[in-house]
């Protein structure tokens, strides 16, 4: 009997269009490839064959990143967007700051005033 793994968290599981890849991965790999044959094509009569082969592959490379490369179900543009609002767009030091509830008080203080029955009455002003 065939065993086919069915795996516990279903939301992990991506829709595969053509060639076992998703329609994401499709866009990307296609616009690295609009990018960096032509550049190959037009670039091998003037800097050579190797010289243009690696133009190429450098041109292509961070278009497949961006299909390729997940982290814990983010792409690499969320993560790459997470990196630059940590470092650049939010403060580098945040102070800890806390109210303690049995230090002085900031506000004026409430006067307490004496009873005749030995106890105090709170919240009644002077």
């Amino acid at each position: 009997m065939a065993y086919v793994s069915i795996p516990k968290d279903l939301t992990k599981v991506k829709n595969k269009v053509a060639f076992n890849l998703t329609k994401r991965q499709l866009i990307c790999l296609a616009v690295a490839g609009a990018l960096g044959l032509p550049f190959y094509f037009l670039t091998k009569a003037y800097i050579g064959t190797s010289s243009a082969a690696t133009g190429m592959v450098l041109l292509m490379l961070p278009e497949f990143l961006f299909a390729m490369y997940e982290k814990d179900g983010m792409p690499l543009e969320k993560i790459l967007m997470n990196i630059i609002s940590v470092r650049f767009r939010r403060p580098a030091i945040r102070r800890y700051e806390t109210e303690n509830i049995f230090d002085e008080p900031k506000h004026k203080p409430v006067a307490v005033q004496k009873t005749g029955k030995g106890g105090n009455v709170r919240g009644r002003k002077k």
